[in-house]
């Protein structure tokens, strides 16, 4: 039995190894072409980043491959026979299908691990090769879109073409917020780019600008420093470890109580005063904008925290269903026994995931259980499809 069992297991991380990395090279050509579409790469950069684009995509990947595996290799097994002629061996068959909970148990342990350690590594790593590179990434959005427009930083940016790192006739317009916007027109300008000071510095050659309630003036060379465009807003939750979310949900927490302990408060001193009347006040009935945005911040760390783990152990969940499916079926043609239990799973798995997120997102629900209901319901399935192999 042992040996069958380190065939088996020889056989799952034979298929798996090769079906993950042609899914993965081909996935990942998309993430990179996506990168590249999204923030104006040029192909040298995108070279630079690909390396660490394959953590992003493996979550995603490894859960599908898996299930595609047990069933091709589950599936050829039990088609060859060797299924039963293990049990007429008197070889309980729940002992054959250990390998691959094995596999699936470690699978989503390093899922977990990957989206907790090192895609928030991987997303460090490209944001700063691409700060390193802003200048290129500039010079090549105004090649090819002769415009760039920022509207956090109110930066705007319209050139008529681009020679080596010369902007020909460029237009720029900066609109600080809460202010009136500065035009500035050149016949020749340069960017250089101060990551230290988080400063963009314009180098123009004859040009007019025009200041809000000012004449037009005339300068033939001149220099301008402006904020940096902003590259990144708030970090994501996905692109967060566990202790980062962890301690920027009791951070928000901390607020919340502070919040809540100022209201009392003054719901105190109102009461012995006997200013009754103000409890009508929209600052005593309303929160503040503010505390809307932390509740929408902590909502969604809190969605990202249990899903983390959740996701993660879906790998376990399609393998305790893919696995008795395919010997159920007994049939050679492992990709009709993918599609026959991988397309429930599309049409009803996923589904309730996103669903659940979503509402979590929002508030409606507590992330902590409701993002462990499509597993349940793989659970469920996967007892059902047990007992009915055992039988048998």
């Amino acid at each position: 039995m042992r040996l069958l069992q380190r065939y088996i297991l020889f056989e799952l991380l034979r298929v798996f190894t090769l079906m993950i990395t042609v899914l993965t090279v081909l996935l990942v050509f998309v993430g990179a072409f996506q990168q590249a579409s999204n923030q104006g790469l040029g192909a040298l950069l995108v070279l630079k980043i690909l390396p660490f684009i394959v953590p992003s995509m493996l979550p995603f990947t490894i859960p599908a491959t898996l299930l595609l595996t047990v069933c091709v290799v589950y599936g050829r097994i039990a088609g060859d026979q060797e299924i039963t002629a293990a049990k007429a061996a008197g070889i309980n068959v729940l002992s054959l299908l250990w390998p691959s909970f094995i596999l699936g148990g470690f699978l989503s342990l390093g899922s977990l691990l990957l989206s907790d350690q090192v895609i928030p590594w991987a997303e460090k790593n490209i944001e700063k090769t691409i700060a390193c590179e802003l200048e290129t990434i500039f010079l090549e959005k105004l090649r090819s879109q002769n415009q760039i427009h920022d509207p956090n930083s109110g930066i705007s940016i319209t050139v008529m073409g681009v020679r080596d790192k010369t902007l020909l006739v460029p237009t720029f317009r900066y609109s600080p917020p809460g202010k009136n916007p500065v035009h500035l027109q050149a016949e020749e300008a340069t960017l250089e780019f101060d990551l230290t000071n988080q400063q963009v510095i314009l180098h123009i050659t004859k040009g007019h600008i025009d200041f809000p309630g000012k004449p037009r003036f005339y300068v033939e060379k001149d220099v301008f420093p402006f904020p940096l465009p902003s590259q990144t807003a708030m970090a994501k939750p996905r692109h967060m470890s566990v202790r980062s979310i962890k301690s920027e949900l009791g951070d928000l927490q901390e607020k919340q109580g502070e919040f809540e302990f100022q209201r009392d408060i003054e719901v105190a001193m109102l009461l012995a005063l006997g200013d009754f009347e103000r409890f009508q006040s929209p600052e005593i009935n309303t929160d503040l904008p503010q505390n809307h945005v932390e509740e929408k911040r902590k909502n969604k760390l809190k969605t990202a925290l249990s899903s983390r783990f959740a996701l993660s152990c879906s790998c376990f969940f399609f393998v305790l269903v893919g696995c008795p499916f395919s010997i159920a079926q007994a049939r050679r043609q492992f990709l009709t026994s993918f599609f026959l239990v991988f397309v429930p799973i599309l049409l009803f798995y996923y589904p309730i995931v996103l669903l659940t997120i979503n509402l979590s997102k929002l508030g409606k629900i507590e992330p902590s259980w409701s993002l462990w209901a499509g597993n349940l319901g793989l659970l469920c399935i996967a007892f059902h499809m047990l007992r009915k192999v055992l039988r048998n």
